[in-house]
């Protein structure tokens, strides 16, 4: 046998270390590879963490200020309502004015007769329980005769000349009553005025 067929020592011991050697770098090689997927895998996990973290948030955002939108809607809702309950007579009032006027003008004709006279009594009484309904409602007459010119109480239908200095400005006729229901002018006074 020659040399070459036998390996020597060293030989040997130089494969058995590069054999060696070449585990030690494959499971190096292993070891890296499985620590890379580890820091992938940790990546990943850290990615979904911080997205998950990111749609929790936006939808706590959306909670909240879905939750402001309802307070906000029952709020409207109860100034609505607290309105509504507040002017509810106003409709009934406006249509209730003209029967009023219509008893106003019933009462300004003359009465003669005994007949007449009765009837004009009737229509002052209800006229009187008419406008004592609308005070207890809170629907009151609007002053106006002798009063300064309001554009937001008085409707001027007319202008005449002042007699002085201190009429100028000042409604001198009422052509028609107006009326207030609480804060809100129901019909303004139709009234004329002297400049």
């Amino acid at each position: 046998m020659s040399k070459e067929e036998f390996p020597s020592e060293k030989d040997l011991d130089k494969k058995e270390k590069d054999s060696v050697s070449k585990k030690a770098v494959k499971k190096e090689t292993a070891k890296d590879e499985e620590s890379k997927k580890e820091d992938n895998k940790d990546q990943k996990l850290a990615k979904e963490i911080a997205d998950l973290q990111a749609k929790n948030k936006d939808l706590e955002d959306k909670y909240l200020r879905s939750e402001a939108e309802i307070q906000n809607m029952q709020n409207r809702y109860s100034k609505e309502r607290a309105q509504l309950i507040k002017y509810e007579s106003q409709s009934l009032a406006k249509d209730v004015l003209p029967a009023m006027d219509n008893l106003e003008r019933a009462l300004s004709v003359k009465a003669d007769d005994d007949v007449s006279k009765q009837l004009k009594k009737g229509v002052q009484m209800t006229l009187d329980s008419l406008t004592k309904a609308m005070k207890d409602h809170g629907i009151v007459e609007i002053e106006a005769e002798g009063v300064k010119f309001d554009p937001t109480l008085h409707q001027a239908v007319q202008t005449v000349a002042a007699e002085n200095d201190d009429q100028k400005d000042h409604v001198v006729q009422v052509l028609q009553k107006g009326y207030q229901y609480k804060d809100r002018t129901l019909r303004p006074a139709m009234v004329v005025v002297a400049q």
